[in-house]
């Protein structure tokens, strides 16, 4: 580092990194199964992919947490959104397009993206 803008200039570009990696859980959290199954089937990927997405929005107040497995392993890579008080939703084979479009519709918008539910298919 040469100088304080650069460190400030490295601040900026981790500080959603180290804002929404956390368990503070002030509007929400987003629970990654990273049990083996989950691992396996991509969920790196996918709590990648919430990281990204969620700082790309400047949205700190989100904790990202991963966890061991939370249930159904054919259903894996599987996430639980919990917001404020609504019901924690369960999304199952989760991709990085998918937790684009539920950053996008869910956490943002307010909108559940039932298709990729849990429930969908029942």
């Amino acid at each position: 580092m040469k100088n304080v803008e650069e460190l400030l200039a490295i601040k900026e570009r981790m500080q959603y990194q180290m804002g929404i990696r956390n368990d503070k859980n002030e509007a929400g959290k987003i629970v990654v199964g990273m049990g083996t199954v989950g691992i396996a089937a991509g969920a790196k990927d996918v709590v990648l992919a919430f990281t990204e997405n969620l700082g790309k929005n400047n949205i700190f107040n989100i904790a990202v947490i991963q966890d061991g497995s939370i249930g159904c392993e054919k259903c894996s890579p599987m996430a639980e959104v919990h917001m404020g008080d609504a019901e924690k939703v369960t999304y199952v084979n989760l991709t990085p397009e998918k937790v684009a479009k539920i950053v996008a519709e869910h956490i943002i918008g307010g909108k559940v993206v039932a298709e990729y539910t849990a429930s969908a298919g029942k």
